[in-house]
């Protein structure tokens, strides 16, 4: 070789006994190899006991430290029954649905092999052609992994388990083993789940639903997919007719009498506070693409970002310092991030999520109030306005045609610096403020520091109510957002997910989001420096109780309807909500809530803050903030002050600075009984309340402390 007989470039072509003969060796060859592996593999592997049975299917959430059990997800709930107790047609409808050759094949279906081993060739994905042995084989001694290693010891083992039980046999285990969605593994345990029956008292029809069911829990879901259900249901009863185990009047028959099927019932996994910690981890591992039935029966070993300290800090917290009269409809939300990762550490939805699963911190919503005027600040301080200039402290105060009063329509004085905007939550300084920025650059500080675009009650007209909080957000939007200012100026996105692996520990998902730069350091650090004179000098007294540096800000409404307080410290950052609403869904005030007339940010909302910050940080050291390393020298629309005349200039004249009141701890004072008058509007100014449960926009608030 090359041909000697041949001329040219024909010389290289072999001939057809070198080809056959090459051909004949590489079958041979490859024939010899599949009979050693498979040998190999049949003498390794013996059929363990069904004692051995994986529970491994049973899925287990953790706290932050990955080892700490916090609860499981789709826990196995199987009653085993003896196959004499499985009417007939139930046997029949699970065999049209999912083996009708059952009773003729040794363990495997050569077609269904072949096909699926085609199609894992051509599609590049592996498909199923499973037998009912293959399948029980699978759930009984193997993973789900889809790989041809595991399914040559599915084949062996099926081949193995043929020899040792008959078909009945083989038969009952799967019905006992066989998952059924709803938590519900075997046929016993799916009967009581879907019908509240017995398997020996099942119907035809409710045979062929179950039968239907076992493909795809979460597909033939009759809680989600019904109408995929019926149809399904139809195949497994035509199915049945094939066979000969139906006639064609008894399959039209069960076609016009779908069965009734129960409610679902939320498992006892839920109840409690720690219920919506559950329900936001599986909502979210659910959104990274697994399916309910990979959540439910597929043994994921879920790590999530919630601290158990913090946890119970947060729970007690609520109970412990918050009020316990008039709080019918009361609704706390407390979220807590870690400043750059996003990680929430504790959350506080409600009371019990099986009697209300509406999330206080994810999903419900209030007026912001003033917690929205340190992105003015921020926006003031990238625009190079100074801490010391000088701005209006009227009151009532009006800035193009818009006419609005501080709280309680207290004045400050013609002059105050913008310092103490923040400390006492002057209106008229921060709405000047935002005129002079623009409302456009205080609303794009809030969507860089986290607040979505998609909050209720977002305005994108040049309104100048903005900055005083008439936007709607939850709970957890307004802590990452503050989370921003402490990492200084990182954002990250929110997540309670830490890690999903299997349990033999391989890694299915870890977080790909990368935390970005949004705002610049030193605007940051100003923010959190103007933020720490509110808790030393302002309305966030009661914080100081955390003995550590904390910034932080109060928040209320008009009417009471939704009272805040935000704040944090180097490491942690926390919101905590107080709302009301009524049967309908819409906002009532809080007045007497707690036995206070007067509902404000600086009193139930920063007493739990500050009890929650302190179980949460304890044993953690004491970090302070980085100093601004430039301060911004921009003026104010008013001149600064003249100099302070010297003690010996006779003209000079004692001046009293106007103070607010002071506020104490545990219980807060009342602030003053007066009560502002009502705002007026922009004329033409259109007032509405946005879609979604909790609180909508009800004019603008009069930001209270």
């Amino acid at each position: 070789y090359p041909r000697r007989a041949r001329q040219g470039w024909t010389r290289f072509i072999p001939s057809w006994t070198v080809v056959l003969g090459s051909a004949l060796t590489v079958g041979l060859v490859a024939v010899v190899s599949m009979v050693i592996v498979f040998a190999v593999t049949w003498s390794r592997l013996d059929v363990p006991q069904e004692s051995e049975i994986a529970t491994a299917q049973t899925s287990i959430v953790y706290w932050n430290d990955a080892e700490t059990e916090m609860a499981r997800l789709g826990d196995a709930n199987r009653i085993s029954v003896p196959l004499t107790d499985v009417p007939l047609d139930a046997q029949h409808a699970v065999l049209a649905a999912e083996d009708r050759s059952f009773y003729e094949h040794g363990g495997f279906a050569v077609k269904g092999f072949l096909r699926a081993a085609w199609a894992n060739l051509t599609a590049g994905e592996s498909q199923g052609g499973s037998t009912i042995t293959q399948q029980y084989t699978k759930n009984a001694f193997l993973s789900s992994e889809k790989t041809y290693a595991r399914k040559l010891d599915e084949l062996v083992l099926s081949m193995k388990l043929e020899n040792q039980l008959d078909k009945d046999q083989i038969l009952e285990r799967y019905l006992n083993t066989i998952y059924f969605g709803r938590g519900a593994y075997g046929i016993e345990t799916a009967a009581e789940t879907y019908f509240g029956t017995q398997a020996k008292d099942l119907t035809r029809e409710q045979s062929a639903v179950l039968a239907a069911i076992i493909n795809a829990p979460g597909l033939y879901s009759p809680d989600t997919h019904r109408y995929r259900l019926e149809a399904r249901y139809g195949y497994v009863l035509d199915g049945m007719v094939a066979q000969g185990w139906l006639t064609p009047q008894e399959r039209d028959e069960a076609l016009g009498s779908f069965p009734e099927i129960l409610m679902r019932r939320t498992a006892q996994t839920f109840a409690g506070p720690n219920g919506y910690l559950l329900a936001a981890v599986k909502q979210e591992v659910l959104a990274k693409g697994f399916t309910e039935d990979q959540v439910d029966a597929g043994g994921l070993r879920i790590v999530s970002t919630f601290d158990k300290q913090a946890q119970k800090a947060a729970v007690a917290a609520v109970k412990q310092a918050g009020p316990t009269t008039g709080a019918k409809r009361l609704r706390i939300g407390l979220a807590s991030v870690i400043p750059g990762s996003g990680e929430v550490v504790a959350m506080y939805g409600g009371a019990d999520y099986l009697k209300n699963p509406l999330n206080n911190a994810t999903q419900a919503i209030a007026q912001a109030g003033s917690t929205f005027k340190p992105f003015a600040l921020a926006a003031a301080a990238e625009a190079g306005i100074s801490l010391d200039s000088q701005w209006p402290g009227s009151s009532p105060h009006t800035v193009n045609s818009y006419t609005f009063q501080n709280y309680a329509n207290t004045p400050y004085g013609p002059s105050v610096t913008l310092l103490p905007g923040p400390e006492n939550s002057i209106n008229s300084v921060y709405v000047e403020v935002e005129n002079r920025v623009g409302v456009t650059a205080v609303r794009d500080m809030a969507l860089r520091a986290g607040i979505p675009e998609s909050t209720a009650g977002w305005d994108t007209t040049d309104d100048l109510t903005f900055v005083l909080g008439t936007a709607s957000p939850h709970t957890l939007d307004v802590a990452n957002a503050y989370a921003t200012f402490a990492a200084r100026g990182v954002r990250a996105t929110p997540t309670t997910l830490r890690q999903v692996r299997t349990a033999d520990g391989r890694t299915l998902y870890t977080p790909t989001t990368t935390p970005e730069r949004t705002i610049d350091e030193n605007t940051a650090d100003l923010v959190s420096h103007a933020l720490q004179s509110v808790v030393t000098n302002g309305t966030g007294r009661p914080a100081q109780a955390l003995g550590r540096p904390v910034a932080g800000k109060t928040g209320s409404t008009d009417d009471y309807r939704s009272a805040w307080f935000a704040g944090y410290t180097p490491q942690l950052a926390t919101a905590v909500t107080f709302s009301k609403d009524n049967k309908a869904g819409s906002p009532v005030s809080l007045s007497g809530t707690g036995g206070m007339p007067q509902f404000y940010g600086s009193g139930y909302p920063a007493r739990v803050w500050t009890a929650y910050m302190i179980g949460a940080l304890d044993g953690t050291p004491v970090q302070v903030f980085t100093t601004p390393t430039a301060f911004p020298t921009g003026a104010g629309p008013l001149p600064p002050p003249p100099p302070a005349p010297t003690p010996t200039d006779p003209a000079a004249a004692p001046v009293t600075p106007t103070q607010t009141p002071p506020i104490t701890r545990a219980p807060p004072a009342p602030p003053p009984a007066a009560k502002p008058t009502p705002k007026q509007k922009k004329p033409g100014k259109p007032v509405g309340t946005p879609n979604g449960r909790g609180h909508g926009r009800q004019g603008p608030p009069s930001s209270r402390p």
